[in-house]
């Protein structure tokens, strides 16, 4: 079929391609121009963080976080196994084992009544993921953390805007990891950012993204040279991404917005179709202002997702999955994920379908995507 409902489509303001122009005259297209340092600005004024770095990317940016945590060997850290590879991988990489931990049914976040009886004396972080826009529970998971001097780090991807009893997502840790891939609500193709909420971090935090040098104190005028002086990388995003970037940020409200309008739209109109098959939709408490970052189904198994996403691809709409279980995948069992119990991720990484959510996606449209949606029905209804 031709005219077909794509799953995504990247959001442009319009706006980009005049700052585009603008910073190749200007022309300081590497990292930390005149474009990074206003898109870092105003990620500020979202956020309500005062100390934000922009990065390559969002998995860079955790990257950062685990450098800053100074990991030895055998160090631990919790991690939700319903998430994407670089949440782990960050930490695996400084030598970390991650400990997998399974979601809550409802709201598909870490179970944090599972976390105190996961901590070991080496576990030295819990990296929490906020799914969907949806904030973790996030009081007793910090009160834990306390209680054992204990590090938190937001995964952010996909909560820019979202928050929890009114505090925006990405304050609530010592540090937050934010993605603008072009999947992401606000995005520049690839892009991220780091979250410094831990002031003892911030001089570090600048060292470690310019390759280890303090290049950054050099720039301000506070030594007459910069050199090698710890462990890091180029994590700088290039300034032509960050004018990109702004122009997203500068249309922050409006895209949201549309979001919110969209996923509304999916929430009212599916949702007694899913009362009346037994089909799982998003479970947003009370609490939260979600970030409308996706919107899913849940369906009973493998197979019954695998015949949903071909229903609604039959009728010209494309859906797609999410996660495989960490701790199922080759590299997740190489890291001692065969011993994890999380029967919850496995129940959602095969029965979990998303639908198209992007602010392009026309009232029409949707309404296609709508009716793919409640001509199918599943072989059984679910208890």
């Amino acid at each position: 079929m031709s005219n077909v409902v794509p799953f995504n489509r990247p959001h442009l303001t319009g706006v980009e391609s005049g700052y585009l122009a603008e910073a190749m005259r200007g022309g300081h297209l590497a990292g930390d121009g005149p474009f990074t340092s206003r898109a870092e600005q105003l990620l500020s004024k979202i956020t309500g963080v005062a100390d934000v770095l922009l990065t390559t990317s969002c998995t860079h940016a955790l990257e950062m976080a685990a450098i800053l945590l100074a990991l030895d060997p055998g160090d631990e850290v919790l991690v939700p196994s319903f998430t994407f590879s670089s949440t782990a991988n960050a930490f695996a990489g400084r030598g970390a084992r991650p400990v997998f931990i399974d979601i809550r049914p409802d709201t598909l976040n870490i179970d944090e009544r599972l976390i105190e009886a996961a901590l070991t004396e080496r576990t030295r972080a819990i990296v929490v993921v906020h799914y969907g826009g949806v904030a973790c529970e996030m009081d007793p998971i910090l009160e834990i953390a306390a209680a054992r001097g204990i590090t938190v780090i937001e995964d952010n991807a996909h909560g820019l805007g979202a928050t929890l009893g009114g505090q925006p997502l990405g304050t609530f840790g010592a540090l937050a990891a934010q993605s603008f891939h072009q999947t992401k609500n606000i995005q520049c193709g690839e892009g991220g950012a780091l979250l410094i909420n831990n002031p003892d971090l911030v001089d570090r935090s600048h060292i470690v993204r310019q390759s280890g040098t303090n290049r950054t104190a050099f720039l301000s005028g506070a030594i007459d040279r910069y050199t090698w002086v710890d462990t890091g990388s180029s994590y700088l995003l290039s300034d032509l991404l960050a004018a990109f970037l702004l122009a997203q940020l500068e249309h922050f409200d409006r895209i949201q917005s549309r979001r919110h309008h969209i996923w509304s739209t999916y929430e009212r109109e599916l949702n007694g179709w899913a009362s009346e098959v037994g089909v799982g939709l998003p479970v947003v408490p009370s609490s939260c202002e979600h970030a409308a970052h996706s919107f899913h189904v849940l369906l009973a198994d493998l197979e019954e997702r695998t015949a949903f996403i071909a229903n609604l691809a039959d009728r010209g709409v494309q859906s797609a999955f999410h996660y495989v279980a960490l701790h199922r995948s080759p590299m997740g069992l190489k890291l001692g994920g065969a011993h994890a119990r999380c029967p919850v991720t496995e129940a959602v990484s095969d029965g979990l379908a998303r639908l198209p959510l992007y602010p392009d996606l026309s009232e029409s449209d949707q309404a296609r995507a709508i009716e793919a949606v409640t001509t199918f029905r599943p072989r059984r209804r679910h208890r």
